[in-house]
């Protein structure tokens, strides 16, 4: 089969590069471009280091433009995750910077530029706040019909988020995107914490990155700084593994159990960001909110150990 045609919406962020430098090395996945959001970082820094990315990939072909700085109220990011990736968003390793330049156009632009390209085609991996696809759907209605695919790194559906107890960091960042995706795509799958709280790399794991393919060595010294907050804020010598887990759904969606149903996101308040699904165990008796949602593939079980050793191997290969 043709390698799947992927754009990478993308806050990079430690585990975005992972992500990132894993897909470079999958032959399941064309990387055709990379799109870029606030989120672990500024918008801008999130570009720079997509550009800085794909020039450590040996890849400057890949185009990469920038997206959205606000959410789509016009609020600025409320909270930068410097805390958690480091100032320059690369663990504070501060590494050369590519001296490229984004491509033209907005992110937007280039996902619906991309998905008339190549209908039925084009999957999106979305590893952040969902602004950008959210103002593509906006731009072309016929959008859901073109995408293959929208798999969202996001939403905590039977566990405590990561931002606070009610909501995980990527829907925090614009829960009203959320809910444009979430209601417009038929074709979407959630990857959130109920998995990624499940697939844990270890210190040793990481470690042994060094030295090893064409990576190893940048991946271990970035990841150092998310290891000692993962360290402080969980009291654990490993980290977790998101956005590569969510690579992993696009590379092999059996390592997953999915569940299907309509989902809708808490846009204010104090719950704001929460991720509830209809389980579809009860007909209801009378009209909700939900009824008429497309149903939404979520996973709520992992292959860990399986999916832990495939990101491995990709990044160090």
């Amino acid at each position: 089969m043709a390698p799947i045609k992927l754009i990478i919406d993308t806050d990079p962020g430690v585990d975005d590069s992972m992500a990132i430098l894993a897909a470079f090395n999958s032959p399941e996945v064309e990387v055709i471009g990379l799109t870029s959001i606030y989120g672990n970082v500024p918008t801008a820094m999130a570009t720079r280091n997509a550009l800085t990315l794909c020039h450590l990939a040996g890849r400057p072909d890949v185009p990469v433009v920038e997206g959205a700085h606000k959410s789509l109220r016009g609020a600025a990011k409320e909270r930068i995750a410097d805390f958690v990736h480091g100032r320059d968003g690369f663990g504070n390793t501060n590494p050369p910077l590519a001296q490229a330049a984004a491509a033209p156009g907005s992110a937007a632009e280039f996902i619906v530029g991309m998905a008339g390209r190549h209908p039925g085609q084009v999957v999106v991996l979305a590893l952040a706040a969902l602004t950008n696809v959210a103002l593509a759907l906006h731009l072309d209605p016929q959008l859901p019909e073109k995408l293959a695919r929208v798999v969202v790194l996001g939403g905590a559906f039977h566990c405590n988020g990561n931002v606070n107890p009610a909501a995980e960091a990527n829907i925090y960042g614009d829960p009203d995107a959320a809910n444009v995706v979430l209601s417009r795509l038929p074709n979407c799958w959630m990857v959130g914490l109920d998995v990624t709280h499940q697939c844990l790399m270890t210190a040793g794991q990481i470690e042994g990155m060094a030295g090893r393919g064409r990576h190893g060595t940048f991946l271990r010294d970035i990841t150092q700084f998310y290891l000692g907050y993962h360290r402080k804020v969980y009291g654990m010598e490993a980290v977790y593994v998101h956005d590569a887990a969510a690579l992993a759904a696009v590379l092999d969606p059996t390592l997953f159990d999915w569940h299907a149903g309509g989902v809708l996101v808490v846009t204010d308040g104090p719950a704001k960001g929460r991720t509830i699904r209809d389980e579809g165990k009860k007909a209801w008796v009378g009209g909700n909110e939900w009824q008429g949602l497309p149903p939404v593939r979520v996973a709520l079980g992992v292959r860990s150990e399986r999916l832990v050793s495939l990101v491995l191997q990709r990044m160090m290969q």
